[in-house]
């Protein structure tokens, strides 16, 4: 549990800043950084951490490189338009990208089919999480070159995996979390925000709000 989000951590520097002895280090202390929020977090209980860590982590540390260490960063670079929406691509590079992986289809169905070894419900609700996305952002007219990527569908596989179940109830949760954060990555992205996994956090959070206010409703 304090381990995941130092993994994310470690990738993220490998997708963000090139392979440097200066960008090993700021990899542990990044990871170091990781761990002391989560631990913070863990003084709570009112929400969960999720990958809140890893975020907070990152953001700190890009800032902090593009104010002091600007060379440590990779260019961005502009992808070149495409016109046609690849679904199974899309589809696969939903699940890929939980982990930055959006270069090959193949890592996304072999996510898909680790998450079935360890769980059923979880690879149904992976396989919603990752489908559901892409109409969503073809009627907000998403650019297709993002829809392609991955971009848009990533958060939402986690949000189903977070709060699907085996009921009806768990389901709808799931899917009402999962349009939302839809719409916080469209958001963030229009903003110029590195969103990484924000939009999965947030819309699980306002979920179980929900889930709460509910239950005290139901209790009156």
């Amino acid at each position: 549990l304090y381990g995941f989000n130092g993994t994310l951590v470690g990738i993220a520097v490998g997708v963000f800043m090139s392979v440097t002895v200066g960008s090993l280090i700021w990899l542990v202390l990044a990871s170091c950084l990781s761990t002391w929020i989560a631990r913070l977090l863990g003084l709570q209980r009112f929400l969960p951490g999720f990958t809140a860590p890893f975020i907070l982590a990152v953001w700190i540390l890009l800032a902090v490189c593009a104010w002091m260490f600007p060379a440590l960063l990779l260019s961005s670079g502009d992808a070149s338009g495409e016109q046609s929406l690849a679904f199974f691509r899309a589809f696969s590079l939903n699940i890929g990208q939980v982990m930055f992986q959006g270069s090959s289809i193949w890592t996304g169905v072999l996510f898909l089919l680790g998450i079935l070894v360890n769980s059923r419900v979880n690879a149904c609700y992976t396989v919603l999480g990752a489908l559901l996305p892409i109409p969503v952002a073809i009627l907000l007219g998403v650019e297709t070159t993002a829809m392609n990527a991955g971009l848009m569908g990533y958060n939402g596989v986690l949000c189903a995996i977070a709060l699907g179940d085996k009921t009806w109830k768990g389901g709808a949760y799931a899917i009402f979390s999962v349009l939302l954060s839809v719409m916080f990555q469209l958001w963030g992205m229009n903003a110029g925000i590195t969103t990484l996994t924000a939009p999965f956090v947030l819309s699980v959070w306002v979920t179980l709000g929900l889930q709460k206010g509910m239950r005290a409703v139901t209790r009156i």
